[in-house]
């Protein structure tokens, strides 16, 4: 995967990386995982440290120990009991006088420098969050019944032209993020605490790339991508 040149930073712009989640479905902490000769989140730290003003990695307390050495300036703390609470834990260590902030999945170690600059970009034009977004292209049926139940029925074919698979890194202007994570909420992703609040939310490209490792055969996919 080899190393990022130094980039022109994004002024007053810092990213928390969240790298705290226990790896129930891929079945360990995926985000110390190699990929190409390069662990996981130290690709997706030296992404983030290249294109912003300050980078927090939130990482397990459990898994404290096991976080690599990371470039000079990058700050560790300790998460929380979920992703919600965790972001939280990193929000606290970012500056006040930040005006953006990202959060980005340590899991998605292929996200582009040019990604996170399209995210900082929508924020900065007056949108309280930016999230990247690809076309969904497969066919999506909702279904009935029990998860359990192997023959689901179909309820309604979704017209797919009105979705978009959401990614990280998600931008945010600093003061709506602090406002949205007031009272400790827990949502799936940050930008669902804006659009609860009432905030602007606006998609940029994402892209195909930008995969999250979640079961053991996405780091498969990975390598040959990274490849």
């Amino acid at each position: 995967m080899g190393g990022q040149g130094r980039l022109v930073r994004m002024s007053r712009t810092w990213v928390i990386v969240v790298a705290a989640g226990s790896g129930s479905r891929f079945g360990g902490a995926k985000q110390f995982e190699v990929v190409n000769g390069e662990r996981v989140l130290d690709r997706s730290v030296a992404t983030a440290d290249a294109v912003a003003d300050g980078v927090v990695v939130v990482a397990s307390a459990d898994h404290l120990d096991r976080v690599p050495p990371l470039p000079a300036g990058v700050l560790v703390v300790a998460g929380g009991a979920t992703r919600s609470a965790s972001v939280r834990c990193g929000l606290a260590a970012v500056p006040h006088d930040v005006d953006v902030v990202l959060v980005h999945d340590a899991a998605r170690p292929l996200a582009s420098p040019e990604l996170y600059q399209r995210v900082v970009a929508a924020v900065r034009s007056g949108a309280d969050a930016a999230v990247p977004g690809v076309p969904v292209v497969d066919t999506i049926k909702r279904v009935g019944g029990a998860e359990a139940d192997p023959q689901r029925s179909v309820v309604e074919t979704v017209d797919r032209s009105e979705l978009v698979a959401v990614q990280t890194p998600q931008g945010f202007a600093a003061r709506a993020l602090r406002a949205a994570h007031a009272g400790s909420p827990d949502a799936s992703d940050d930008a669902g605490l804006i659009e609860a609040a009432g905030g602007s939310v606006v998609v940029v490209p994402g892209e195909r790339t930008n995969m999250k490792i979640t079961v053991p055969q996405d780091l498969a996919i990975m390598q040959a991508i990274a490849r």
